[in-house]
């Protein structure tokens, strides 16, 4: 368990910067809830699931080919990982307050960003913005039910009642 505030700016630092969802192992549907408005009105095609079974899903991930990356301050450093998690199909893991220890041994890769105590949203940025070279700071988001205008000053948002 973690702040509910911090659970849910995982799953927005996620979605905005381009994973494609979230599965969380606590059965709260309010963070599904807040998640998904926010994929409705801003846009994307972010999905959320909840009280999934952590451990079935690491394992049928693995056997599907995918990699499963544990982001943790006790891992390797980004820099020394990050082209051994280039072009696969990532399973990033975003840990609690405490972490059971199998996660460690369950995981491809332990992975950190800093090898101190650090804010588990910044990890989950730094490695997406990694991982894709900065490219997903330029994606767009323009199905949704509102629209940002990117300005130099002052802020300009388009209302798509169309898609209410």
């Amino acid at each position: 368990m973690r702040d509910k505030r911090i659970t849910t700016h995982v799953g927005l630092t996620a979605r905005a910067l381009g994973a494609d969802g979230m599965l969380l192992a606590a059965n709260d549907p309010k963070i599904k809830k807040s998640i998904d408005d926010v994929t409705r009105t801003w846009g994307g095609d972010f999905f959320v699931e909840i009280d999934v079974d952590w451990r079935r899903e690491i394992n049928e991930w693995k056997e599907r080919g995918g990699m499963v990356v544990h982001l943790t301050m006790y891992g390797l450093n980004l820099a020394d990982a990050i082209d051994k998690m280039q072009n696969r199909d990532l399973l990033l893991i975003v840990g609690a307050e405490k972490v059971r220890s199998v996660i460690y041994d369950l995981a491809d890769l332990n992975v950190a960003v800093g090898n101190q105590p650090h804010s588990e949203v910044a990890a989950l940025a730094l490695v997406l913005d990694h991982l894709q070279e900065g490219k997903e700071l330029c994606r767009t988001f323009n199905d949704g039910e509102r629209e940002i205008i990117p300005m130099r000053k002052g802020k300009r948002v388009i209302e798509h009642t169309a898609l209410r």
